[in-house]
């Protein structure tokens, strides 16, 4: 069986559709009937890697069975080859404080641990032939429900391979005496995690430094115990990070992505999506938009708002803004500033919601304000666009401390967010000198991200040593 699947893995990722009839009949002929299980955690951010490796893995002639919370739910509908089994969750409330998501992330858990198990057995009782589940990092409860049951399980990292290494770290970190975070020596460097700052930790302002110890150790156990752990990075960008990671956690590693370049459009928004916008683009001159998009869960203050509104018109810049619904902090829908439409008519776009990889990929598109998700950096970086970085939670600063100071193909927005400085960024760098060495140092990145997705780049071989991995189970 592994010589075979050997000769499906030399048929080009490249193209998709192709691929897709070739191994349609290559995985009938021989015989592949092996089911994989996948669990995403119930966020856009999560969601969407999944279904990008679902896709990957069903390419390869795997069968998908998706289970997924009532919470966020994903739409069977719109992918008709998977199978789905929704889970009872009990989640109620939309409302996500991004600075206690420890809470979060454990109430899914607990909230999800023994519906997912009577699920499961229900599943293997009717069901033959499962190799294996692929869930995410933080359902660490999922995973020991797994292994209850008798399944092998992966574990799918959607974030940086840095971040994931600021998990195995984090026991160290806090004995040192890191955290709590302290203002006064935000700029230090930590050396026993560089290139991080202090600032560029997981800041732990409203949410007990115990409980998120308690989830970083769960989702490491869970890490540790897998029977692998498939990361969504490449080796252009996080070849030292990879390693060392090998090194800290004694499992198998793939790095496999990134995911949204092996597969075609397979992203599942939570939100509907304006492809006006797309068309506002064609109209607008090469290089010369910035695009503006702050993620899924991410809000800003009034006051943010309306700085962030005025920045923008007032660089003369040609922007596409995504303000989606809960954007401004204690409101669902914000009306923009007195003037402001007028200010920007014929040379700006706002809308709720944007198909991001397409406007990326715009010819028009010349810079990315973002909040350093680490889906949207790898985006960005694929699609050679330079960035504005403004993280908010999470492991967003740590993704921009790599952007501007490892990479260098973005510029750092710090401090308070005030109109003068913003505008002066977004002209840096979109008109200035600082943004074409930025330009050009992204070009370079870019081009070796894409070797890493060829034949023979090392993403590629990943998949591959991945799917043999699995019929290995």
């Amino acid at each position: 069986m592994t010589n075979l699947i050997s000769l499906i893995n030399l048929i080009p990722l490249a193209n998709i559709e192709v691929r897709t009839q070739q191994l349609s009949t290559m995985s009938g002929d021989l015989g592949i009937n092996r089911r994989i299980l996948l669990f995403p955690l119930p966020y856009q951010g999560h969601i969407n890697p999944m279904l990008e490796l679902a896709s990957l893995l069903h390419l390869r002639g795997f069968s998908i069975t998706i289970f997924h919370t009532q919470f966020n739910s994903i739409d069977p509908t719109k992918h008709p080859s998977y199978d789905f089994i929704s889970i009872i969750d009990g989640t109620t409330s939309n409302h996500f404080e991004v600075n206690n998501f420890p809470s979060r992330f454990v109430e899914h858990n607990n909230n999800c641990e023994q519906p997912f198990y009577d699920s499961l057995r229900k599943y293997l009782s009717d069901n033959k032939g499962v190799t294996c589940l692929v869930a995410d990092l933080h359902w660490y409860k999922i995973h020991a429900v797994a292994k209850r049951l008798g399944v092998v399980s992966l574990v799918l990292r959607t974030g940086s391979a840095a971040s994931l290494r600021w998990f195995t770290s984090f026991p160290v970190l806090r004995a040192k005496g890191y955290y709590p975070l302290r203002e006064s020596e935000k700029d230090e460097l930590v050396t026993e995690l560089p290139p991080y700052r202090v600032k560029d930790l997981i800041p732990m302002d409203k949410c007990r430094i115990d409980d998120f110890a308690m989830l970083v150790e769960r989702d490491i156990e869970a890490a540790k115990n897998s029977s692998g752990i498939i990361i969504n990075t490449f080796t252009a960008i996080e070849s030292d990070e990879i390693q060392k990671l090998h090194q800290e956690l004694s499992v198998p590693i793939f790095s496999i992505g990134p995911l949204h370049k092996f597969t075609s459009q397979f992203q599942s928004s939570l939100l509907p999506q304006d492809r006006s916008c797309l068309d506002w683009l064609d109209k607008q001159a090469p290089g010369s938009v910035l695009y503006v998009s702050f993620g899924s869960l991410a809000s800003l203050n009034y006051e943010e708002f309306v700085e962030t509104a005025w920045g923008l018109a007032n660089s003369r810049q040609p922007f596409l803004w995504v303000v989606r619904p809960g954007s401004v902090c204690g409101t669902e829908n914000v009306s923009m500033p007195d003037g402001f439409d007028e200010e920007i008519r014929g040379r700006g776009m706002v809308v709720a919601w944007a198909p991001q990889l397409e406007v990326l990929a715009h010819d028009a598109v010349g810079g990315f304000w973002t909040h350093n998700g680490w889906n949207s950096t790898l985006e960005g970086i694929w699609e050679g666009v330079p960035m504005i970085c403004r993280p908010f939670f999470a492991d967003q600063m740590g993704n921009a401390r790599y952007v501007t100071h490892v990479w260098k193909v973005g510029i750092e927005l710090e401090g308070k967010l005030e109109r003068r400085i913003i505008e002066k960024t977004v002209r840096s760098l979109m008109k200035e000198k600082e943004g074409s060495e930025i330009r050009e140092r992204m070009r370079v990145l870019r081009k070796n991200a894409s070797e890493c997705t060829k034949a023979d780049g090392s993403s590629h071989l990943a998949i591959n040593k991945l799917v043999n991995h699995i019929l290995s189970l």
